[in-house]
């Protein structure tokens, strides 16, 4: 077992190569989170409440397809491997429908725009990203079994991740204005960030390779066969995954790391009502990538030095929600400065979090091989799309339906007192809440130690 802990498996340019593939994922993802919502409201003219309601049904069909897709990634066998075709394929889809979304036709009823909206949204989310997102996630399972390369897997994928989204919210006001604005300049635009996410996607997929089945099950006790190894259904998965308690600890973290995503990306309406400068989004995106990004970096040493991802965890998660605390003074204040260094204070306290997400993800699917006996890698790793489509979802929705409800008007130039007090309340409390949440869960999740004591059980 020692032998297996300490092979390596990838060189730098597997790590780089499957960390590029989440420049594919973030130009769908942070456009959406970021933009489009200030799209629908402020160029095509719909009703806040409407669209976050629409967000929110939408989000009904995701949690299926999740571990629906999951499953059917686990029962894959393909010469490409589990994974890496759901990963190829899914992608031209999801280039498809985020194009989609930003051709909503003007010369239609407000209707048939909320129903385009809606289906393209829908068919994004929960079928093609899904796909795609969870074949992902699972390949860190699937392309080694060394857990430092897992944690270098994340962070490498995370700084590409982040630097995608800053670099989104930094051009794309710029890029939309540099096409004339409008609608037919969000589809400029859309079209970009789809090419560009279709090379990127692609490029991933094919500078790594899955490890054999007999060579994941080298070493391990229980029962390797493959047609053994597959024998349960859709139900039995689930069944699984929710008796794995660790399983719902990242899940629910997860979920509450992308509603604060989508808090902070809805700080366009902040910079441009608030602040009065819609281009300090891509000031304060800075402010959260590079620590994050810097954090990532330190992340795989730190994980060694905090002798396992659990202190390390909580210790930065901790330190993240004090900064985010510290923006929350900082804004009453009316410092922006002083906002920028507790926004930089907290990024760094969450980034190892980030880059160790999918080892903990993988250790936490060891948990229920050493429990079950069955391995459900995809399935496992449905909680990465599960979270990043049903928190942003959560987190857009929430944003539509609070600004309906403080009675928020698109493209108005000045907004009302209850609109401006709800700003406030999206772009400062509510994302220092949620990581206090998160530090809350993560006091419980310590699955590697679990996993030692079932081990010894066994010995």
């Amino acid at each position: 077992m020692n032998g297996n802990k300490e092979k390596t498996y990838l060189s730098w340019y597997n790590k780089i190569g499957y960390g590029s593939g989440d420049i594919a994922g973030n130009v769908v993802y942070a456009l959406l989170s970021a933009f489009v919502m200030i799209f629908l409201t402020d160029t095509v003219g719909m009703n806040a409440g409407i669209v976050g309601t629409l967000i929110a049904v939408s989000k009904l069909f995701d949690g299926v397809s999740d571990i629906f897709f999951g499953s059917l990634i686990d029962k894959t066998y393909t010469r490409m491997g589990k994974a890496r075709p759901w990963m190829l394929y899914g992608y031209f889809g999801c280039a498809v429908c985020l194009v989609a979304i930003f051709c909503i036709p003007a010369d239609i009823s407000a209707t048939a725009q909320y129903a385009w909206f809606f289906i393209a949204y829908t068919l994004l989310n929960a079928g093609f990203y899904t796909a795609n997102n969870i074949a992902y996630s699972a390949l860190t399972a699937l392309i080694t079994k060394n857990n430092h390369e897992r944690v270098q897997m994340g962070s490498i994928r995370f700084m590409f991740a982040f630097g995608t989204s800053m670099l989104i919210q930094t051009i794309t006001v710029g890029m939309v204005a540099h096409f004339g604005g409008g609608a037919a300049a969000w589809r400029t635009v859309a079209i970009i960030y789809a090419i560009v996410g279709v090379i990127s996607n692609t490029l991933s997929v094919m500078s790594v390779k899955e490890l054999s089945p007999e060579e994941l099950a080298e070493g391990e006790e229980v029962k390797k066969a493959e047609n053994e190894e597959e024998k349960y259904t859709l139900i039995d998965a689930f069944k699984l995954l929710i008796r794995n308690k660790y399983y719902l600890m990242i899940c629910a973290s997860y979920i509450l790391m992308q509603i604060y995503s989508a808090t902070l990306n809805m700080g366009i309406y902040f910079m441009t009502y608030v602040l009065k400068n819609a281009n300090l989004l891509g000031v304060f995106s800075w402010a959260i990538n590079i620590p994050m990004i810097i954090g990532l970096l330190f992340t795989p040493a730190l994980v060694v030095r905090f002798g396992g991802m659990y202190r390390l965890n909580l210790t930065g998660y901790t330190l993240g929600t004090i900064g985010r605390l510290g923006v929350v003074i900082a804004g009453y204040l009316g410092s922006v400065p002083l906002m920028l260094v507790c926004t930089a204070v907290a990024a760094i306290g969450m980034s190892p979090l980030q880059g160790d997400m999918n080892a903990l993800i993988a250790t936490c699917s060891e948990y229920t091989y050493l429990t079950s006996g069955k391995r459900v890698d995809g399935t496992m790793y449905s909680c990465t799309s599960l979270g990043t489509k049903l928190g942003g979802g959560i987190g857009t929705a929430l944003a539509g339906w609070l600004l309906a409800f403080s009675g928020y008007v698109g493209g108005a130039a000045q907004q009302t007192a209850s609109c401006m007090n709800m700003l406030h309340v999206m772009y400062l409390w509510m994302p220092m809440i949620f990581n206090l949440l998160i530090t809350l869960i993560l006091t419980r999740l310590n699955v590697e130690k679990a996993n030692e004591e079932l081990r010894k059980h066994r010995e």
